[in-house]
């Protein structure tokens, strides 16, 4: 696929990386010149330099033959004319712009044909609060994505010493665990002075203590996914109400205000060392929220405002040393959970594992979303794992048994790359703009989430959740579920 990213800052370098190693056709727009060559020197790309907005900037950069332009430049102005300028200038087929803006929904008619002409609006910082949104409210997890608009989720969950699942097989699971519904689809084990290892999940695996898992299961039972795998003591459990953020700035503001609407039972303090945008926080948050002024690296300060009985203490400036220190040291001094953001991708691999409970990349919450495009067959959903490393991707299945390889056939008669793993069907999901049933038409029959098993079969128009631990192997799965004229 042929693509135009403009931009080439954090969040287009990392999605220029990630669509280059897919072997797409990439080139960069960018008006500096030095941050291109750079990028170019060390990823497979073409660099142009100008303004993206210019049409003879954009047909340098091959847009008459383009399949798909991604603006993701810093200004909201920047990406919504550029793609209003594909599309009428070039008609590039989609059109994907960056808007931090809240004015501008998925369904604004300024982003119709008529409007700007975007296709699709991501915005990291939405991203990026969902997702940790979803760690406050299973603190055990390290990471939770969500399939059919949270039907289903994927966990990643440290698995701790005297958990029931711990020293047992995946055979012994039901035995084990009866009440807990899953599919472990992938485990990564820590080494010693080597990079963890990938475990082909089989039902001999034994499951050990310290071990990263990988669980699919239905929303629902997620609870109980996480009780099996990390130890939990009714006495000893806490809920997640004491919050601290270090970092007031687009994330942090955007976290807090997200926090007070759930309705949680939170106790919120943010810091911020600039003292104006104290006064701006102070003024857009309500008055539950405590405002400090501040540094997250301050530890007098961080031991007068209690860090030890702090449940979640949370990182979020713009600077990548200053969230892996702050996190250390809120960890050190008794924070019971610590999560830094961190941008670069190589300080991000390092602090994996490490006293940091949960090391955060914002172009990786946000990957997923733009994956969806590119991929081919109809995929709906994809999530980034282990940083860009592993997939998880929701694919529909089409056609029938003459012409789907997948259709009409047991799950343990379809042959998936090597480690790559059924994890869900998902069965009786409304079609993409499927409005509600006509009046006096039966009631259509709920949505139901199915354990991935040998013996499942697969339908027609069922979403299957696949967990594919390396990104190489995409292409092979997406071949699987492509349905052929005849197939024999």
């Amino acid at each position: 696929m042929k693509i135009i990213i403009l931009g080439a800052g954090r969040i287009g370098e990392s999605v220029a990386g990630t669509l280059v190693s897919e072997r797409n056709d990439i080139t960069v727009i960018d008006t500096d010149a030095v941050r291109l060559r750079e990028l170019e020197e060390r990823i497979e790309l073409r660099g142009v330099v100008g303004s993206g907005i210019e049409p003879d900037v954009l047909a340098e950069a091959g847009a008459r033959d383009c399949d798909m332009l991604i603006a993701c430049a810093a200004q909201d102005e920047t990406n919504l004319v550029c793609c209003k300028v594909a599309y009428q200038v070039f008609g590039i087929p989609t059109r994907i712009a960056r808007v931090r803006s809240s004015a501008f929904k998925e369904d604004s008619p300024l982003l119709g044909k008529e409007g700007f002409a975007v296709d699709c609006v991501i915005c990291p910082e939405e991203s990026l609060t969902r997702y940790i949104g979803k760690l406050v409210e299973y603190p055990e997890a390290l990471q939770v994505r969500e399939f059919a608009n949270g039907l289903a989720c994927l966990v990643a969950v440290r698995a701790v010493a005297g958990a029931p699942m711990v020293r047992h097989s995946i055979a012994e699971l039901r035995e084990t665990v009866p009440g807990a519904d899953m599919r472990i689809v992938g485990i990564y084990r820590r080494l010693e002075n080597e990079p963890d290892r990938f475990i082909i999940c089989e039902g001999p695996t034994l499951i050990e203590a310290g071990d990263e898992v990988f669980v699919l299961s239905a929303r629902e039972h997620l609870p109980a996914v996480l009780s099996a795998l990390h130890r939990y003591d009714k006495a000893d459990h806490r809920e997640v109400e004491r919050i601290m953020i270090a970092g007031g700035g687009r994330v942090g503001l955007r976290l807090a205000k997200q926090l007070v609407e759930t309705g949680g039972n939170y106790q919120i303090k943010v810091l911020e060392r600039d003292h104006a945008r104290c006064v701006q926080l102070a003024s857009e948050l309500p008055g539950s929220v405590l405002v400090l002024h501040g540094d997250g690296t301050d530890e007098d300060l961080l031991e007068d405002e209690g860090i030890e009985n702090i449940d979640l203490f949370l990182s979020l400036t713009s600077d990548d040393e200053d969230n892996i220190m702050a996190s250390l040291l809120a960890k050190r001094l008794g924070a019971r959970r610590v999560l830094a953001l961190i941008n670069r991708r190589s300080y991000a691999d390092l602090m994996h594992g490490t006293q940091i409970d949960i090391a955060l990349s914002p172009a990786q919450t946000m990957l997923g979303e733009l994956l969806a495009y590119v991929r081919q067959g109809d995929v709906q959903a994809v999530h980034s794992l282990r940083r860009g490393v592993a997939e998880a991707l929701e694919i529909v299945a089409r056609g029938d048994r003459k012409t789907s390889r997948v259709v009409g056939r047991r799950i343990s008669d379809i042959q998936l790359p090597k480690g790559a793993q059924f994890g869900l069907v998902m069965r009786g999901l409304p079609e993409i703009g499927e409005g509600e049933p006509p009046a006096g038409t039966a009631a259509p029959i709920p949505a139901q989430v199915i354990i991935a098993r040998g013996d499942t079969v697969i339908e027609s128009n069922d979403h299957v959740v696949i967990f594919v631990p390396r990104k190489r192997q995409v292409r092979d799965v997406e071949k699987l579920f492509r349905v052929s004229a005849t197939f024999f």
